[in-house]
């Protein structure tokens, strides 16, 4: 019997506890199978666009025309995955992206794809993303019971990054031997896939989960005085308006994006900053940043691993990790040698890793789950922004002050930031510890006596 009872716990902790659920263990397989095929697609497309464009500015301007739908539709996005019903909609968004990669295949097979096209198809792929990736993501958490979602995250982080490894090396494989269209039909057989499994999925029945876990409710609302406050009724409507309210009405969201946001811009461009840092300040060449790159992915598939470990992951996670992240920036800032910097990137993608686990976990699991899709179509449209700002912005710091003063000052404002952020929480929980209890006046006891 004691040997039950460890072992429950034990497999609670585990990182790979959501392959538990039948349903999690298909989406994973299927979610493999398209996370290579898209890698395939990437690691051609960019080629084949530069050389049907010939110029690097129409190259920016289609990838920024792909980007563009997320910028500006991201919340009704949101509102159409609320709205529809989870399973349908995402099989109808992944059947829609295959029929995207399976045109624009046989327009490369013929010789016929042009610059309109080409802006067209991305444009069209941007649309559909706005409502598959929400839908995508509540799907997969939707395969779990709540306590799993952590792990859910982290296996998709994981199945990300194989997916990159195996996608990346099978494109040259395919190009060489079937020609550049096959990428194009290897991606679009991904989507396929994905949407032919998704009927066959069984969802958990969360509000069965949420009655059963009640009586461990109260012991932890008492334990979080300062988040019981957020707890506040929420009118749900259907329309992307509610959901941008509700997010800017959630103290909670709004310091997640703050800190994420930073982040994005200062901190994670590392394709562009550490490969400035590698072939200027460290004087090595495109095969050292090849290395710094490995040490990347395998920092990430371990902070996958480690977050899988998570329970219940909260905002201050996130900013812990932001602040250890933004330290060892500066240390590879710093980094005198290229071994060094090689052992600090590991961890760096280590704490990236679990931070993303732990931010997108709340994301998905704090707001009601009438208003997830919304909420996710807010930070996909917020998102979108950063991601189009940092690189500009990074890249202008680093021609002002150089790549070891823009890794510096970037990691300075994060850990700043950061560290503001935990005090601030920590000072209202502190003092709701420390209450005092007034003692009892005179008067008190003479009316308790009487």
């Amino acid at each position: 019997m004691p040997a039950l009872t460890s072992a429950r716990p034990a497999a609670r902790r585990s990182p790979w506890r959501c392959l538990s659920h039948p349903s999690m263990r298909w989406w994973s397989l299927a979610n493999l199978l398209s996370n290579a095929g898209t890698w395939m697609q990437l690691t051609v497309q960019n080629l084949l666009v530069l050389q049907v464009t010939g110029s690097a500015a129409t190259t920016g301007v289609s990838m920024a025309v792909q980007a563009g739908p997320g910028l500006l539709l991201g919340l009704i996005g949101g509102a159409a995955v609320d709205a529809w019903p989870r399973k349908l909609t995402a099989a109808l968004s992944q059947a829609a992206l295959a029929l995207v990669a399976f045109a624009t295949a046989a327009l490369v097979a013929f010789g016929l794809l042009n610059v309109p096209a080409l802006l067209v198809l991305a444009a069209v792929t941007g649309v559909i993303a706005t409502v598959d990736a929400p839908a995508c993501s509540l799907l997969g958490n939707d395969l779990v019971p709540t306590r799993d979602v952590p792990s859910a995250i982290a296996l998709g982080s994981a199945v990300h990054s194989v997916g990159r490894l195996a996608g990346t090396a099978l494109a040259g494989v395919a190009v060489v031997v079937f020609g550049t269209a096959s990428a194009f039909v290897a991606n679009g057989l991904s989507f396929a896939f994905v949407a032919a499994v998704i009927p066959f999925l069984r969802l958990v029945d969360k509000p069965t989960e949420a009655a059963s876990e009640a009586p461990a409710r109260p012991a932890e609302a008492s334990a979080r005085p300062a988040e019981a406050s957020e707890a506040k009724p929420v009118r749900e409507g259907l329309g992307a308006r509610e959901g941008l309210r509700f997010f800017l009405g959630r103290p909670r969201l709004v310091a997640l994006a703050a800190i994420t946001g930073l982040s994005a811009v200062f901190g994670r461009n590392y394709t562009l900053t550490l490969a400035v840092l590698v072939t200027g300040p460290l004087a090595a060449g495109a095969g050292a940043f090849g290395t710094v790159s490995t040490a990347l992915a395998i920092g990430g598939i371990g902070g996958a691993v480690l977050a899988g470990m998570l329970q219940r992951p909260s905002v201050r996670l996130v900013a812990a990790m932001a602040a250890a992240g933004a330290l060892l920036q500066i240390a590879a800032g710093l980094s005198p040698t290229l071994g060094l910097l090689i052992l600090l990137v590991i961890p760096m993608a280590v704490v990236e890793s679990v931070s993303d686990t732990a931010g997108t976990t709340v994301l998905q699991t704090d707001p009601p789950a009438a208003m997830r899709g919304r909420v996710l179509g807010v930070w996909r449209s917020m998102s979108t922004g950063w991601g189009l700002i940092g690189p500009p912005l990074i890249g202008l710091l680093m021609e002002l002050a150089g790549a070891r003063a823009a890794l510096v000052i970037g990691g300075v404002v994060i850990a700043t930031a950061a560290g503001a952020g935990l005090l601030a929480h920590a000072r209202p929980a502190e003092a709701a510890r420390v209450t005092p209890v007034p003692a009892p006046t005179h008067a008190a006891d003479l009316t308790a006596v009487a």
